[in-house]
């Protein structure tokens, strides 16, 4: 919902409609030909197929399954150029910054110098990204998350909101960042941290 939402500002802001929304794909079929802002629920993800012409924006992903986005995705077999990238007209982006294809960027978001930002990454309203950090594939940052510079977090990674990352640390895939947390270490891959400063809580099992 918050994607569409971002969806209408973006065409509410120009000239005329950058995005025309066909509707949404869901697996729980309660749900289908049901609306949501306005657009149809349409079917299951596994109806993909019959929207040939279309791209296609992914908001799939929460602290309890995150790490599977990138395989949920995946198995859809939607060529990564087929996924629209969104930016919020309140958002600040470098122009020296890169965003790959399917990244999601809400409102407020500020993304400065040389920063790069991969495929399928949703960044939550708020955030900061700052310069040099790089983030990996189906990462998910969340509302107020502040990374200070050359941080590089791994693909499919979850940094809970107003977390906040000290310069220069390296957080491995498919880590989790608890809500509020200070990172002042490098968090190893499969890892949940959380407190302030975080702390080791537990290992991700895949």
């Amino acid at each position: 919902v918050d994607i569409l939402d971002t969806i209408l500002d973006i065409n509410a802001s120009a000239p005329e409609p950058v995005f025309d929304v066909v509707g949404f794909l869901d697996d729980r079929e309660e749900l289908w030909s049901s609306r949501v802002l306005g657009a149809e629920v349409l079917g299951p993800f596994a109806s993909v197929s019959d929207h040939r012409d279309c791209e296609f924006v992914t908001g799939i992903g929460s602290p309890y399954n995150y790490w599977r986005r990138e395989a949920i995705v995946g198995g859809l077999n939607i060529p990564v150029e087929r996924f629209a990238t969104i930016v919020h007209p309140t958002a600040s982006i470098s122009s020296s910054a890169t965003i790959g294809f399917g990244a999601v960027i809400h409102q407020n978001v500020a993304i400065t110098t040389e920063a790069r930002v991969g495929n399928n990454v949703l960044v939550l309203p708020n955030a900061v990204i700052s310069h040099g950090d790089i983030i990996g594939d189906f990462t998910i940052i969340n509302a107020g998350v502040c990374l200070g510079g050359d941080v590089s977090v791994g693909r499919c990674c979850y940094l809970g909101a107003r977390s906040a990352v000290r310069q220069e640390i390296e957080i491995g895939d498919n880590s989790l960042l608890g809500m509020g947390s200070v990172v002042i270490e490098d968090v190893p891959e499969n890892t949940v941290v959380v407190g302030n400063p975080a702390k080791f809580l537990r290992k991700i099992s895949n």
